[in-house]
């Protein structure tokens, strides 16, 4: 029997069977459980070549393709380079690149292995500017570029005053927002929460519970697979009312995405990075874009300890892309992955 939750905690548990429950509160608290991970189905998209050939898999009654044919980990032709990513960028062909998915410093002093995250501020956005602007030129005409930035409470302007530089040299098509902790409160007055944050001691500023990501394209007229990330409906008469619904039970999920870390036992064996993003994430990024995985290129300018990479094994892609100045990430993420180090 399912349990349909009408308040808005529905927006983090959806529709669950009772035995599932206790399962999906352990994936919010960061544990990853793959049937809530799968692939959702796709809508239809102009200029957009099909995705065919995919086998389905059924969870709570609802079929969900698996990852493409034949691409798993090792079947993703990766190229991670120990380079300069503006240098690496430059040596590639020109409209190469579908998708890229990346999270550079924030330049918030962050103590990384190799790079210095101490820029000022003119200095931070004039590299910013130079490094995406190598991004455009490989990027395909209906290319996506996605862009995640955070900040802290004493720089809290710099993910806008990053926006504001790129909306010079790209269009801004979405403003996503990465929750990592949310709480909820059930219209019976109970109060819900998951997901992880950084606690911060402060009598002026909240705790940071979200980061920004940016939706950049070249026009801001790029075709989205808005339902690839898609929810469930709340109310089921929604499938047969609206016609853009095409008969699917999924509805878009809008601009807030709640993506917790997951939780680790070591730092140092675990996430030996101070500044990563989830897996999931990626994958939401890549599901969004909604090109066939086994036709796309993508690309990750800092690719760290590789978890762009591993989204990208995990749907199928075809080609992957990575740089990072610290040969001691780009080897985790090599060992990780089962592939080679590119040096220059």
């Amino acid at each position: 029997m399912f349990k349909t939750y009408v308040s808005p905690v529905k927006h983090i548990f959806e529709t669950l069977s009772r035995n599932d429950s206790s399962r999906y509160l352990e994936a919010t608290r960061g544990n990853s459980v793959s049937d809530y991970d799968s692939p959702m189905p796709s809508e239809p998209k102009k200029k957009r070549k099909p995705v065919s050939g995919r086998s389905m898999e059924s969870i709570n009654g609802e079929q969900f393709p698996l990852p493409a044919h034949g691409k798993g980990v090792g079947d993703t032709d990766f190229q991670l380079h120990l380079s300069d990513c503006i240098a690496g960028i430059n040596e590639l062909d020109e409209d190469s690149v579908d998708v890229v998915v990346t999270s550079p410093p924030y330049n918030l002093g962050i103590g990384y292995g190799t790079y210095k995250d101490t820029l000022s501020v003119p200095e931070y956005l004039k590299w910013t500017r130079d490094w995406a602007s190598a991004v455009k030129r490989v990027l395909r005409e209906e290319g996506s570029f996605f862009l995640n930035i955070g900040s802290a409470p004493a720089t809290p302007l710099l993910p806008h005053q990053v926006v504001l530089e790129l909306a010079e040299i790209f269009e801004l098509q979405n403003t996503l927002h990465w929750i990592k902790s949310i709480t909820v409160e059930t219209t019976d007055g109970e109060q819900v929460s998951a997901g992880h944050f950084k606690p911060i001691n402060s009598k002026r500023f909240v705790n940071d519970c979200h980061e920004y990501l940016f939706h950049l394209t070249k026009t801001g007229k790029v075709p989205l697979d808005r339902r690839g990330v898609g929810v469930p409906y709340a109310d089921k008469s929604n499938i047969g009312r609206w016609k853009h619904t095409a008969g699917h039970d999924k509805r878009c999920r809008g601009n807030t995405w709640f993506v917790p870390y997951k939780t680790i036992m070591s730092r140092d064996r675990d996430r030996p990075h101070p500044a990563t993003f989830p897996v999931r994430l990626a994958e939401y990024c890549l599901r969004l874009h909604g090109t066939d995985p086994t036709a796309t290129t993508m690309l990750d300018p800092f690719v760290g300890i590789g978890h762009s990479a591993e989204a990208a094994t995990r749907l199928g892609v075809a080609k992957f892309i990575g740089y990072d100045i610290d040969e001691d990430y780009l080897t985790v993420a090599c060992e990780r992955l089962g592939t080679e180090m590119i040096r220059r």
